[in-house]
């Protein structure tokens, strides 16, 4: 089964870390919904037929920033151009500004089941460092809100690592999203991207960014505090009660197939070698444009073979609690990394970095999940 995942680009304002695509400048929606609504329509046709969806998610950008009619008629969409009878998951990420009773009431009408909750901090210093539009007071209120409005899950979002942010902040909003019964947190290490304000503001030395030493600090406490608290650790970001894991995100993790669509989305088809990668342009105004005369906004096109295929899948599963499965990367890959990294394997486990092996499966350690990149690049084929 497939998933689907369709990015809404539009914001309020940018936050100072972010580098996904967006547009806060005030335009009409209209223009983009019925592009958008094409170019589901043509993937319908297109992979419809092949696969049923089995989740969807709406990714931005500020899909919150759409009107509940709006989300009705891409959900709508959906269910005419794919077959939906098996999808397991539907979500949406919010943002706390935007989730109102009302709001809440019309995202359920739609069709959506599980929320993805950009709270980032409930510091109110953090929060105006990342110019975010909410307030602490917001971030619980939307909580406080959703726990009422009878979702079947959702998720909520925090960073750690911001400049200057004391120990005692990150430890506490932890606690706090604990105290509100969050079914499922994902927890992102601030990445300096090149070109956002935040990075300008560091090479210009106006902030100091934390060290790798703190970054890690702070990360084996999430680790511990959280399963502690009988969250599930079963992706290096992601912390979830029994039943709450992301099916969609699974689906990333797995190589399995997904349809992106919307302006930057990406997309994944493998049914046969070589697989397939795409990705649309990263400019609306082109990218309804093109779709208006029926052409496909398409940026750039990949073929993976087995070698980088079997490259992502070790990155990937390693950052899972499943772990590399040793025998399903040789069956379904080609590549016999027992033998082939059999010194480096009895190393990290040696250094417990990794797990004794059983079932043939490599598993990272709480320290070994610190340095995952590392170990990643030291496993990957020669």
């Amino acid at each position: 089964m497939a998933g689907l995942y369709l990015h809404i680009p539009f914001c309020s304002q940018r936050c100072s870390y972010c580098d996904f695509y967006f547009v806060t400048t005030a335009m009409s929606q209209d223009r983009f919904l019925k592009a958008l609504v094409y170019e589901i329509q043509h993937y319908g046709r297109e992979y419809g037929h092949r696969e049923a969806l089995e989740t969807i998610y709406f990714g931005g950008g500020t899909p919150s920033l759409l009107p509940p009619g709006s989300v009705r008629i891409l959900m709508d969409t959906i269910h005419e151009a794919f077959d939906t009878s098996g999808v397991q998951e539907t979500t949406f990420e919010l943002n706390p500004e935007n989730g109102t009773p009302a709001y809440l009431e019309g995202l359920l009408a739609a069709g959506i089941t599980r929320l993805s909750i950009g709270v980032q901090s409930f510091f109110d210093r953090d929060l105006e460092q990342m110019n975010r539009v909410h307030d602490n007071r917001e971030a619980r209120e939307v909580l406080r809100s959703v726990n009422d409005a009878g979702f079947e899950s959702y998720s909520m979002d925090l960073i750690f690592g911001l400049p200057d942010q004391p120990s005692e902040y990150w430890a506490a909003n932890l606690e706090i999203a604990i105290s509100f019964d969050v079914p499922h947190i994902s927890t992102y290490s601030l990445t300096l991207e090149e070109g956002t304000p935040l990075w300008k503001q560091v090479q210009r030395g106006q902030v100091q960014p934390q060290d790798d030493a703190a970054h890690a600090d702070a990360f084996e406490f999430t680790m511990e505090y959280l399963t502690a608290h009988g969250y599930e650790h079963y992706e290096i970001s992601s912390f979830a009660r029994p039943g709450h894991r992301s099916r969609h995100n699974h689906r990333y993790w797995n190589h399995t197939n997904y349809i992106g669509c919307g302006p930057s989305a990406h997309s994944f088809w493998w049914s046969g070698l070589p697989a397939k990668r795409w990705s649309n342009v990263r400019n609306l105004k082109r990218y309804e444009a093109l779709l208006s005369q029926h052409v496909p906004p398409l940026e750039d096109r990949e073929h993976l073979g087995l070698d980088a295929l079997a490259d992502e899948y070790i990155l990937l599963q390693l950052r899972t609690d499943d772990g590399l499965d040793l025998a399903e990367l040789e069956r379904r890959y080609g590549v016999d990394l027992l033998t082939e990294k059999l010194s480096v394997i009895a190393e990290l486990e040696q250094s417990g970095l990794i797990h004794p092996l059983r079932n043939h499966t490599v598993r990272l350690t709480n320290p070994g999940k610190i340095l995952c990149d590392s170990i990643t690049s030291r496993l990957l084929p020669d």
